[in-house]
């Protein structure tokens, strides 16, 4: 029987729950969880853009012997089809960041699931965490992770159940390591004896690959890789016993040609030693030059019928270029933007200054100079955070609560309403989860924290919704930006803003339906031509609206952490 571990009273009587359906709401686990005990209060974990279960949530209750109860008669119980993991709640992030008495479990058969493993480890001790992890089909990966809470019985298992067999198969049973501990094999070419070989003839198998490469030595195995029918995916591994034999046959039969197909012969790399390899050599490739620094421009917007030639002609006229590429997909295809490099930064310079916002071929360009995704998103996510630092300050007005506007604001009926008249089982959303719980003034046991709930103020005849501004045709549109250039002609323009966000708002909703608000504001910031080629542009919006949602999930966690801190600070005093 698991045991309530008995560092403090909240977390005795919070329950996590994993591993919940996506369109499971509060009302079943509401239901599920009171038919053993009587549940407090109870809240699914979403997204908070999306509003999208996460998949787990935290049930409350009023003692440590109804969590007890519930936590040992409904783990592993099946709640809308699914296995349901139930532990004890932990405010304390420490254990999962240090992995203290953490196992990693591989080589498992796909039949065992969470209780089978659960049943197996328990008997060394008290388990905080028993998951077997799986892909988004539901199938096991075939490895798992169990935790313990004291290191003596991770200790234990791991002595113990290290190479048995489960399902007549022999497990691995080790500590876990994070990702960033785990030791990384420099990328070098020495002390290899996997080659990876590919562009393999179909027509070659684990015979005809191991006879091959055992021309150079003695080898352990050779294996071609196949799909679910049998079929050869024109790669495989060649493990030698030495390295010196290795080496050899990868010096040997690299660029050989067999059946028509020229072999790629080299080291077979894990995939994060892989990873960290091609990312070194991008980045050094990438690198410019000190002399090179700021001479690289990025010219999106583009019309699909200027080439590389025509690029380098509209920008020759202000100095010397080294290059001119405009990119393309895989099937040759203009993806509307390109990059144009001159000898020195004062002829980049310039072209920027003059080009930025032009009518070529009836599309207003943006120009900018060149840089890498990593700087792109840092610089974004500076200047995001300061603009919405703002927004984050209270607006009121006499009468009303405060309110946060977004543009463009939604229909009254769009909007979900709490009634006065509900039960209290929606009530029980409102419920702030995950916090300590409260001592309520001469009660006797442990009562969850409420966070009120601001109604909006009924939508009367003077707060109508924002008049829509008619929408005028593209082209003039465009036109009208790029024209604007003295101050007296932004200002006519300015409405143009409001035309703008009326055309790309449906195109984000399409995206990202619940956050469209906020990410139509954020790229509304940017300068008229940039947000004109988003509304033009697909493939740029869409990568726009990447980086904003990730700048707004970003922005959330910071506000969550000043949230949690400023609750933290108003119970000490």
């Amino acid at each position: 029987m698991a045991q309530a571990p008995a560092e403090d009273h909240f977390f005795n009587t919070a329950l996590y729950v994993g591993d919940l359906d996506s369109s499971v709401t509060e009302d079943q686990p509401y239901d599920h969880f009171n038919v053993v005990a009587q549940v407090v209060s109870i809240r699914i974990c979403r997204d908070s853009l999306t509003q999208k279960s996460l998949g787990y949530g935290y049930v409350n209750f009023s003692n440590v012997q109804d969590a007890a109860k519930a936590l040992n008669e409904l783990n592993f119980s099946v709640l809308k089809g699914k296995p349901i993991r139930v532990m004890y709640s932990n405010r304390d992030p420490t254990l999962r960041w240090t992995g203290a008495a953490n196992l990693l479990i591989k080589n498992l058969d796909k039949s065992i699931d969470h209780k089978d493993l659960f049943d197996v480890f328990a008997t060394f001790g008290n388990i905080l965490s028993c998951k077997v992890a799986r892909d988004a089909s539901g199938v096991s990966k075939g490895h798992a992770f169990v935790q313990f809470d004291n290191e003596d019985s991770a200790k234990e298992a791991t002595d113990r159940l290290n190479g048995m067999l489960l399902n007549d198969k022999k497990v691995y049973v080790g500590p876990f390591m994070r990702k960033k501990d785990r030791e990384v094999v420099p990328s070098g070419d020495a002390n290899f004896s996997n080659v990876y070989v590919k562009n393999l003839s179909h027509k070659i198998m684990d015979a005809e690959l191991g006879t091959i490469f055992g021309e150079y030595g003695p080898i352990t195995s050779a294996a071609v890789m196949k799909d679910a029918e049998g079929r050869s995916k024109g790669f495989g591994f060649v493990n030698f016993t030495n390295v010196v034999a290795a080496a050899r046959a990868r010096d040997a039969l690299d660029g050989k040609t067999f059946d028509g197909m020229q072999w790629y012969v080299g080291k077979a790399q894990r995939k994060t030693e892989r990873e960290l390899e091609l990312k070194e050599r991008h980045e050094q490739n990438w690198k410019p030059q000190p002399y090179k620094q700021g001479t690289n421009l990025y010219i999106k917007n583009l019309d699909s019928s200027i080439g590389d030639e025509e690029l380098k002609e509209i920008f020759s006229g202000f100095g010397t270029i080294t290059s001119s590429k405009i990119m393309r997909d895989p099937n040759g295809v203009n993806k509307g933007y390109g990059f144009v490099a001159y000898t020195n930064p004062e002829d980049a310079n310039r072209a920027l200054a003059s080009m930025n916002g032009q009518m070529i071929a009836g599309k207003p360009l943006y120009v900018s100079l060149a840089e890498k995704k990593e700087d792109r998103r840092a610089r974004l996510k500076v200047q995001f955070s300061q603009m919405r630092i703002a927004e984050m300050r209270p607006q009121f007005s006499l009468g009303a609560p405060p309110r946060i506007l977004t543009y463009p604001m939604r229909p009254p009926e769009m909007t979900p309403q709490l009634l006065y008249g509900q039960t209290h089982r929606a009530i029980i959303t409102q419920i702030a989860f995950g916090f300590q719980q409260q001592f309520f003034g001469g009660g006797t046991g442990p009562a969850p924290v409420f966070y009120p709930v601001l109604l909006p103020p009924p939508r009367g005849p003077q707060e109508a919704g924002p008049m829509r501004l008619p929408i005028l045709p593209q082209q003039a549109l465009a036109a009208a930006v790029a024209n604007a250039t003295t101050p007296d002609q932004q200002r006519i323009v300015r409405p143009v803003s409001g035309l703008l966000g009326e055309t790309l708002f449906p195109l984000v909703e399409k995206l990202v339906r619940d956050a469209a608000p906020k990410v139509t504001g954020m790229l509304l910031e940017m300068d008229h031509a940039e947000v004109l080629h988003l509304i033009e542009s697909p493939d740029a919006l869409d990568t726009k609206v990447t980086d904003a949602m990730y700048l707004l999930r970003k922005f959330e966690e910071i506000k969550q952490s000043i949230d949690q801190v400023t609750v933290s600070e108003g119970q000490s005093t």
